[in-house]
């Protein structure tokens, strides 16, 4: 059946690939893991909307409660909405991994990158990102306080 509004509607919803090649994703996890830290926390569409909006990301919790204090004028844009909940994603992954005691990027095999905390559990944070960027919810200050608990 052809639906035209729908095929639109499912270009704007379909899941963002966020991997990476999985072969090559795997082998810098173990090789450099911080230059996969450095790499994963560039975010540059987010700090460059958060920047232009008056914030500054610092990587800090602090900076997770600004950006759920922000008005969501990403969610007016279909085409920007899911790389911006990617960099969301990813921007929470670097704050834990750089605030929680223990808190580390894994790479899956199939290239997505996680943070496993210190209990093994693991926080799918793009998966996150991109809930609270077309949601609101949950919110980022939640999914970190709920990591730093572990």
């Amino acid at each position: 059946m052809n639906i035209p509004f729908l095929d639109n509607w499912r270009r704007r919803h379909a899941p963002v690939n966020t991997s990476v090649d999985t072969s090559v994703a795997t082998e810098l996890g173990r090789e450099d893991p911080e230059g996969v830290a450095e790499l994963l926390a560039e975010c540059g569409l987010l700090r460059s909307r958060a920047s232009s909006m008056g914030l500054e990301l610092d990587d800090s919790a602090r900076s997770l409660e600004a950006l759920d204090q922000l008005l969501p004028r990403w969610r007016d844009d279909p085409e920007e909405l899911p790389w911006l909940g990617n960099d969301a994603g990813l921007y929470l992954g670097t704050v834990i991994v750089r605030t929680v005691p223990g808190a580390v990027w894994q790479v899956w095999p199939n290239g997505q990158p996680v943070v496993r905390l210190a209990s093994g559990r693991e926080v799918n944070v793009v998966e996150a990102g991109l809930d609270w960027a077309i949601g609101g919810a949950p919110e980022l200050t939640q999914i970190y306080a709920e990591a730093s608990e572990s």
